[in-house]
């Protein structure tokens, strides 16, 4: 199925490859590099692209394109999903997913890909039976490996390959048992002029830390789980409960996973947590334009904004800008013409606001539009759709763990039009 797999960082250079069967020149890449180089952003770049002899379905991690070349039609889906399973198994194993990390570890990653796939095909995938197979990388495993000469690969064929729960290995055992969960939601959203929402979703995940002993049977159950739209789980969730309870019954992998994603697109649930007051102006004559915003919290339930960053990509006849913020810090790029306002927490009663004028060039047309304001944010125990977990239960084991369960709510592609 996957021929090559190839690792290009942004900059267009190929750092590292691996072949299953017969070797692809680095040529093919041209293409990829090709289309890179048209798109304006690396999120741009389309996933799947067709070759005279090849297609390459690529996706974007941390910097990183992973770009696999395949000869026979495939699900590009199920491609995409395995590069994105190797982006969370390198950065599970190194802490990062970055240039640097696999350059320092290549030879763990080339012993990663080859028990990941087997003559091209998906094979070892969960990070239990791959720390098994393959040992994670320590100072004291690279000392005694480069003294005796041995390598990172396990001697012992993982005891969750042979059950039928391969996710989950045999014989775990903890003195402090816990399960902890994050749900996690992104905004994206389009606010027009006037502040009515033109276009809100909700990107949501729900990310599990479960280091129990034995083999639990876990059941989660939600307050309100009817608001969530396309759900996608962990292969260990019985999908059968969930279509008939709306339960989450598994026995969980040991370590951290991602339980399970959804979808809200129902815009009357999407509660938009800020909102921004904005006066952007350019006269018809003359070099000079007013720029005024202030950003304030709007239903979140008390809870603090934070981590607050805008950013406007400013008009190209914009020379410099002269503002005063009452809160955080601003910088303006001359050059790429990208103003960054970095306010942090959001603190009550006094509104952050950042006003000034703008300089343009003499003699430069009034620009045709207004820019666009990129909002960033953070609140911390908070979920704008209202999902909440109800209770945890677990069935198979007899102490009592300690659970937790925390609430983040983040901007996404979240733009104001002015």
């Amino acid at each position: 199925m996957i021929h090559s797999l190839f690792l290009i960082s942004c900059g267009g250079d190929i750092f590292l490859e691996k072949h299953w069967k017969s070797a692809v020149s680095r040529s093919v890449c041209d293409y990829f590099l090709e289309a890179q180089d048209r798109a304006g952003q690396p999120d741009d770049v389309a996933p799947v692209l067709a070759t005279p002899h090849h297609y390459l379905v690529s996706a974007h991690r941390c910097g990183i394109f992973f770009v696999a070349v395949i000869q026979s039609e495939v699900s590009p889906l199920f491609v995409i999903e395995f590069l994105h399973r190797v982006a969370e198994t390198l950065q599970d194993y190194f802490g990062e997913c970055s240039e640097a990390s696999i350059k320092d570890n290549v030879v763990i990653v080339y012993e990663l890909l080859e028990e990941m796939l087997d003559n091209g095909f998906p094979l070892a995938t969960e990070s239990n039976i791959l720390k098994e197979l393959i040992k994670p990388p320590t100072i004291l495993r690279s000392v005694v490996n480069s003294i005796t000469g041995s390598s990172n690969v396990g001697d012992q064929l993982p005891t969750g390959q042979l059950s039928n729960i391969p996710w989950r290995r045999a014989g775990v055992k903890y003195t402090n048992n816990e399960a902890y969960f994050d749900v996690t939601e992104e905004i994206d959203a389009i606010i027009d002029k006037s502040g009515s929402t033109v276009f809100a979703e909700i990107q949501g995940v729900i990310d599990a830390c479960i280091k129990l002993t034995g083999m639990p049977d876990l059941t989660l159950s939600f307050m309100n789980p009817r608001l969530l739209d396309d759900v996608s789980f962990h292969p260990c969730v019985r999908f059968k409960r969930w279509e008939t309870e709306r339960v989450l019954s598994f026995i969980p992998p040991d370590g951290n996973f991602r339980l399970m994603s959804y979808h809200v697109s129902s815009q009357n649930l999407v509660a938009i947590p800020v909102y921004i007051k904005h006066n952007i102006s350019f006269s018809n004559k003359g070099s000079t334009g007013r720029f005024d915003i202030t950003i304030g919290p709007k239903q979140t339930m008390g809870k603090v904004v934070e981590s607050v960053l805008v950013i406007v990509h400013m008009p190209k006849g914009v020379l410099n800008m002269t503002l005063t913020a009452t809160q955080g810090n601003y910088t303006f790029d001359p050059v790429t013409k990208v103003l960054i306002w970095d306010i942090g927490k959001i603190i009550l009663p006094k509104l952050p606001t950042l006003k000034g004028l703008i300089n343009l060039q003499s003699g430069a047309p009034k620009p045709e539009e207004n820019p666009t304001l990129n909002v960033q944010f953070q609140i911390q125990q908070l979920v704008v759709s209202g999902l909440k977990v109800n209770r945890l239960d677990m069935y198979g084991e007899r102490y009592k763990p300690f659970k937790g369960v925390k609430y983040v709510t983040k901007a996404g592609t979240f733009q104001v039009r002015t």
